[in-house]
């Protein structure tokens, strides 16, 4: 069995998705960041750098394995069900180099644009405009990359694929068309229509039912300074 420490974020949202694609069996322990569950002893002994998502892989060769950081997560799920990674090297690679740059590019970058655009206290037109046309950037080098292919790594669906989607689901919300990119656009329907991306984007609802970010989740997001608030 596998335990997965979970939020309905973008980052929460790639794990689902695996473990549903790949029917592993997994039970959720909500980690509910707006409040301050992620700065709980028991968790960071999990994940000590106080984000989510987490895993507790209770049957790993050796004894329970416990892993943060959601690329590191979607690899190591990939390695462990020999799925959604290609075996041989050029193929891995391919697919590594697409999850890598998500987790160093698109997700910091699209998630400071939510944060501009959305949370900030009052709004930074020099902030907000760097963060929206980064984001564009970013959206065009997908746009190109998949211009003459299915997949992000040019053969199948992959763990990088699964990493990406979730970062562009809230595309309004970062001020992003996706009319501009069409290739972007048609991947993104393909994905949607997978049934395992339903059932992942269901569990979320059922976790955090309450809407919005309000004044104690807004403290615990954005106010915390050395794992204080």
């Amino acid at each position: 069995m596998l335990d997965l420490y979970y939020w309905p974020t973008p980052n929460g949202h790639k794990i689902t998705i695996f473990l549903e694609e790949a029917g592993l069996p997994y039970r959720i322990i909500p980690v509910d960041i707006g409040r301050g569950d992620q700065f709980k002893p028991e968790f960071l002994r999990i994940a000590p750098n106080n984000r989510m998502p987490a895993i507790v892989d209770h049957d790993a060769p050796g004894g329970p394995l416990s892993l943060f950081e959601s690329g590191a997560i979607l690899e190591y799920l990939a390695e462990k069900t020999g799925l959604f990674c290609p075996q041989d090297l050029a193929g891995r690679y391919e697919t590594l180099q697409w999850l890598y740059w998500q987790v160093a590019g698109l997700g910091p970058m699209a998630g400071q644009n939510h944060h501009f655009n959305r949370y900030a206290p009052e709004p930074i037109p020099y902030a907000i405009d760097r963060y929206v046309k980064e984001t564009a950037r970013l959206y065009r080098v997908l746009e190109n990359r998949l211009a003459d292919r299915e997949y992000m790594n040019g053969r199948d669906y992959s763990i990088a694929d699964m990493a990406i989607y979730p970062w562009i689901v809230p595309h309004a919300d970062q001020k992003q068309r996706l009319s501009d990119f069409p290739h972007l656009a048609q991947w993104f329907a393909g994905i949607a229509a997978r049934p395992a991306l339903a059932r992942a984007y269901a569990l979320g609802p059922a976790v955090n039912p309450r809407a919005g970010v309000d004044a104690l989740a807004r403290k615990h997001l954005f106010g915390q300074s050395d794992g204080k608030v």
